[in-house]
């Protein structure tokens, strides 16, 4: 990227890049199209090529450009007591002639010393030419007044710096007769009508005699910001026709004034045609071939009475042309000096010029120009570099080379070509450019859409593929829903039975206890009997006894004890059936102990297995009850997923 100096003309933050203020530009490299970091084209100025033309304003129509001047600085010193005088362009009268005597009251007061008319300065540079032709018999050069046309000579057509009259300005000359002839010491402001006047102040011809420029626009925004105003104040020197040089021409009608019209003076005005007209006339004008007497420049096609510094709203009317035409009728009647007078011959007002500025010396307003045309130099790129800069623009063909529709801001191909040759401009700044990557991007984007139809397509049959799939899934699922629907409805069966079995082998254990406590009270009366029948047997026992005694007594009583002795056999033979009895009994008794400890022995091996059953019956319900929650889930979960894919049948 070019780095460019920030000078007079700067860009603000409205550009938009439309371009306009390049094709107005005679400078080029002025205007400098610049792709910033967000990617959008934005018009930047360089200074040290800028010649403050003003064209770039009136182009514009988005407020995008503004320039600088010294008002506040000028301000700020007149705060700080600085000691000023005031010297103030004849437009000033013609723009604000209401104002005009109420703004100077206002900057008295504030401290102003002076106040002179640059009318007065006009004056004596009319008298500075016509003495300057007539000494060096300078004809065919170029009027100077206008700082414009001066810094574009000095920057672009240096070869005729020695046509340029090498007289001051009418700022100059006030300035140049405030110091010299009037011993000012004061520092000088000037109110000014023009942006560029400050590049004159500057220059190595302003001979620093001015401080400030102060642009009628940015004075007046100043002066009704801080309402400053002030008693009734006027210039103080007395001027003549000089007051009407801000009009197109106005040197010309000064000049034709002394010298009659017989002076052949070219007018040429107005910013494009201005500096188109010297770069046409450039060989002419600096071999002196050209039969004017010399050719009046001025930048600004309404001349200064709407220079590049006056407020927009001047220009919206003829008023300030009807006020200068005023001024400019009151000068020609001689009202404020004889030298004028519509009266007197050109011959004789000549002759009063040179009178009243008989005591001037003519080298105290020439001036001289410094050659500024090796900063505003660019590269002429070769044949083969201009070709690779029209391939890179894809300008492949004579015709795309040569379209030349000025969108750029160029009147030709060659010439942006050149421009983005010397960083000037950048290739997305041609609309034909942008155009072919716009019709690229149009069929990229064209077989994309066919691209994206055709995967449409095979989408489309991948969808019913898919959604024929997912029609058979929610079949498969629909039975699986069945299956898992009767899962659930078996395993809470399965479940409820299990719970049952459970609780009916709970009576069943409870009867086995039962069971086993009556075997227990069985067993306990059979041992109560076995006790019995073992005392009925130690009875029988003692009554077998007590008989074999009693058969023994009958024997010894002989016949007496007969009748005794059978009631003795009887005893005994009762006694032995007891005592058999018993013993079986006791038999019994073994075998239906046997029994019943096998009962017992059997009821509690039933219990434990009952018991063992029992808690496989009830782990048994548990897991079903935990396969009926989880099948519950599952049912939930295939509900869910055949809704899902029912949705998905439907789109």
């Amino acid at each position: 990227m070019v780095k460019h100096i920030q000078g007079l003309v700067r860009t603000n933050d409205n550009c938009v890049g439309c371009n306009k203020c390049i094709n107005v530009c005679s400078c080029i490299g002025a205007t400098l199209a610049i792709e910033s970091a967000d990617g959008k084209n934005v018009i930047e100025v360089d200074g040290s090529k800028c010649i403050g033309c003003g064209a770039c304003f009136d182009a514009c129509k988005h407020e995008a450009r503004e320039y600088v001047d010294d008002t506040e600085e000028f301000f700020r010193a007149l705060q700080r007591g600085e000691q000023i005088s005031l010297l103030i362009a004849p437009a000033f009268l013609a723009n604000y002639p209401k104002e005009y005597e109420r703004v100077l009251g206002g900057l008295k007061k504030l401290g102003i010393n002076r106040m002179i008319s640059v009318s007065f300065g006009a004056d004596i540079t009319t008298w500075a030419y016509l003495n300057y032709v007539n000494k060096h018999d300078f004809t065919g050069g170029i009027s100077q007044p206008c700082p414009a046309v001066v810094s574009y000579i000095e920057k672009y057509i240096p070869e005729i710096l020695p046509k340029l009259f090498p007289v001051q300005s009418p700022m100059m000359c006030a300035a140049i007769y405030a110091k010299k002839y009037m011993g000012l010491n004061d520092k000088l402001a000037f109110i000014s009508p023009c942006i560029s006047k400050k590049l004159e102040i500057e220059s190595k011809r302003g001979q620093g005699f001015i401080s400030y420029n102060i642009t009628f626009d940015h004075l007046m925004k100043y002066v009704r910001k801080h309402n400053i105003s002030g008693p009734s104040a006027k210039d103080e020197i007395e001027y003549g026709l000089g007051s009407i040089y801000p009009t197109p021409g106005g040197l010309k009608e000064n000049v034709y004034w002394f010298l009659g019209e017989d002076a052949f003076i070219r007018q040429v005005e107005g910013e494009k045609h201005m500096y188109s007209y010297l770069e046409k006339n450039k060989d002419r004008i600096a071999k002196g071939n050209m039969s004017y007497l010399f050719i009046d420049a001025l930048n600004c096609a309404q001349g200064c009475l709407y220079g590049t510094a006056t407020e927009s709203s001047k220009n919206a009317s003829d008023d300030v042309l009807v006020e200068m035409m005023r001024i400019r009728e009151g000068s020609k009647n001689g009202r404020r000096s004889h030298t004028w007078s519509r009266k007197l011959s050109p011959a004789q007002r000549l002759k009063q010029l040179n009178k009243q500025f008989s005591k001037l010396k003519l080298e105290d307003f020439v001036c001289s120009y410094t050659d500024h045309s090796e900063e505003c130099e660019y590269a002429i790129p070769s044949s083969v570099e201009l070709d690779a800069i029209f391939n890179d623009m894809e300008k492949t063909t004579d015709f795309s080379r040569n379209i030349n529709c000025s969108c750029c801001g160029y009147d030709t191909c060659k010439q942006m070509a050149i421009a983005i040759h010397n960083g000037f401009n950048h290739k997305k700044n041609c609309i034909h450019y942008i155009k072919g990557q716009v019709e690229k991007e149009k069929d990229t984007a064209n077989e994309l859409t066919a691209q994206i139809r055709e995967e449409k397509r095979i989408i489309s049959d991948q969808q019913q593929i898919i959604m024929q799939t997912i029609n058979n899934v929610n079949q498969e699922f629909h039975s699986v829903h069945t299956a898992v629907s009767e899962m659930v409805d078996g395993n809470n069966s399965s479940a409820i039975e299990c719970t049952d079995i459970s609780n009916s082998m709970m009576n069943i254990t409870e009867f086995c206890r039962q069971l086993n406590e009556s075997m227990e009270q069985i067993n306990g009366y059979i041992h109560e009997l076995t006790s019995n029948n073992e005392e009925v047997v130690s009875i029988a026992s003692q009554t077998n006894l007590l008989a074999l005694n009693a058969s023994i007594e009958a024997a010894r009583a002989g016949e007496a004890g007969k009748g005794f002795a059978v009631v003795a056999d009887e005893i005994n033979h009762l006694a032995t059936d007891s005592s058999h009895t018993a013993s079986k009994s006791n038999e019994i008794q073994e075998h239906v102990l046997r029994s019943v400890a096998q009962i017992i022995e059997d009821t509690k091996k039933l219990t434990e297995t009952i018991s063992e059953v029992n808690g496989r019956t009830q782990n048994l319900a548990a897991v079903t009850e935990e396969i009926s929650a989880s099948a519950d889930t599952i049912l939930e979960a295939t509900e869910d997923v055949k809704a899902n894919l029912e949705k998905l049948t439907k789109l």
